[in-house]
């Protein structure tokens, strides 16, 4: 029988401080002077004391360390109750959303999806935008503690590839997930800080350059504008498109960066191939752009950068409605939100290292059929692929293939159209953001979806952003057995 009372004081300490980060947005009302205060008033104090009372009913099973199915249950359950109480400003606040549509805006930004199902964003109250942000603010720092911390222990989809070297720092590993967090988070507001200053000094307001800022670092993607990052084209663009690819580079990397080692960031294989297709991917729109719209090479790069480093971070923001850009670049922008950024990133989908490790596999296999007698071991970043590490990557690939296929059918027998259906089980499972087609495409929301499929789709947000097996671990018969 597992012990659940250490996963519940954990769980309960992090509802409890998630009560505490709705005290900014309600100050914001109160400033605003709209009268929606109350709602973070109400919600705050309801999450708070839920919060406390579950983990002082908990404290007397806290103890050192935790078991691997304790583990397991702590990484799915926090992203799993965290979204139900960042919900109830978007039910109790001027939206008086549903409960499906409020508990999928939070998972949303919790799991830094950037999905939304609300409109008239401009006219929403402040405080409702600002808590997308922190919600998705928190998500983003979260997720890189997830992957840096528990993944590689839990041995989930090739992340025990980072379970040792990740965390050496000049030769000496940093002793506590709590120093490693703690570091990591300061590299996180820095360059939430830096964001922040370089939106404000391009023209934003101080609103909207800290909502964008927070939501730019975390590559979450919510704007607090119905047109997303349309309404603030030009030098802008850049600067977002900078701090996407920032955000997406691994955190540790700036960990050691800060701790001396000036060669963290280029010597990591995965940045490499990273920056290289974005370059590459960003170009071939470029020139798709000029044949489009002809004499306009300098607004073409623009929305050829922005819109390729948001939708392969999966950050999500929209400068342009690419769906009408013709079906050559539509099929462009679908298939590079299914590779992602750097492991130990805020970024999300499949991720950059595990394709690195699929060409290693096949490149070593096409050697072999030349030379039968050959030896020849599939390597990464100049060190020799482990076969645990290998299996663990080639299953991610066929659940993720898998599961976004079945979840594709079930979006489709709620009734949605093929395209809706495809790309939505995409945007899901990968936190990408906007899907394709009329209705969620960059121009639309999630909002006309039924609620099955907002079901199905916040399912599968919580499944892509936990890297599949750490949630399909726990709904095996061995696991409760163990």
């Amino acid at each position: 029988m597992i012990d659940l009372r250490p996963v519940g004081y954990v769980i309960g300490l992090l509802v409890a401080a998630l009560g505490l980060t709705m005290l900014p947005p309600l100050a914001v009302d109160i400033a605003e002077g709209r009268g929606h205060w109350p709602a973070f008033a109400e919600s705050a104090l309801l999450t708070f004391v839920i919060g406390g009372l579950t983990a002082l009913s908990c404290h007397n099973g806290n103890r050192e360390g935790l078991t691997l199915q304790q583990t397991f249950l702590l990484t799915t359950g926090v992203w799993a109750t965290l979204p139900i109480f960042g919900a109830l400003p978007f039910v109790l606040g001027d939206t008086q959303a549903s409960a499906v549509d409020a508990i999928f805006e939070a998972m949303s930004g919790m799991t830094t999806t950037g999905s939304t199902v609300f409109s008239g964003l401009d006219e929403m109250p402040r405080g409702l935008l600002l808590w997308r942000g922190i919600l998705q603010w928190l998500g983003g720092v979260g997720i890189i503690v997830v992957a840096m911390v528990f993944l590689p222990e839990l041995r989930v989809g090739g992340m025990q590839i980072f379970r040792s070297e990740a965390f050496d720092t000049m030769g000496k590993i940093l002793p506590r997930a709590t120093t490693i967090a703690a570091q990591i988070s300061v590299v996180y507001v820095a360059l939430t800080v830096a964001c922040a200053l370089t939106y404000l000094f391009l023209g934003m307001n101080a609103f909207d350059a800290t909502v964008h800022a927070l939501t730019t670092v975390s590559t979450g993607g919510f704007s607090t504008r119905d047109a997303s990052f349309g309404a603030f084209s030009g030098p802008m663009e850049y600067a977002a498109s900078v701090f996407m690819i920032l955000a997406a580079l691994p955190f540790v990397r700036y960990v050691q960066l800060i701790n001396g080692n000036r060669r963290a960031l280029p010597a990591d294989s995965q940045v490499r191939a990273f920056l290289l297709t974005i370059v590459v991917f960003a170009g071939i729109t470029f020139v798709a752009l000029l044949h489009i719209f002809p004499n306009h090479w300098e607004t073409s790069l623009r929305e050829a950068l922005f819109n390729i480093t948001s939708i392969m971070s999966g950050t999500g923001y929209a400068s342009a409605n690419y769906m009408a850009w013709g079906p050559f670049l539509i099929t462009v922008f679908f298939f590079i939100g299914l590779i992602g950024g750097c492991a130990g990133s805020t970024a999300c989908s499949i991720k950059i290292f595990r394709y690195q490790i699929l060409f290693a596999a096949i490149r070593s296999q096409i050697r072999r059929i030349h030379m039968p007698h050959g030896r020849f071991a599939p390597r990464y970043d100049g060190r020799p692929i482990s076969a645990d590490v290998m299996g663990s990557v080639m299953s991610f690939f066929v659940f993720f293939t898998v599961s976004m296929g079945l979840l594709a059918v079930a979006l489709a027998l709620t009734g949605l159209d093929f395209v809706t259906s495809i790309s939505g089980a995409a945007t899901a499972l990968a936190n990408i953001g906007p899907g394709l087609g009329e209705t969620i495409g960059p121009a639309g929301n999630f909002g006309p979806l039924n609620d099955t499929a907002k079901w199905l789709l916040i399912a599968g947000m919580l499944i892509g952003r936990l890297e599949l097996m750490a949630v399909y671990a726990i709904l095996t018969v061995q696991f409760w057995r163990a």
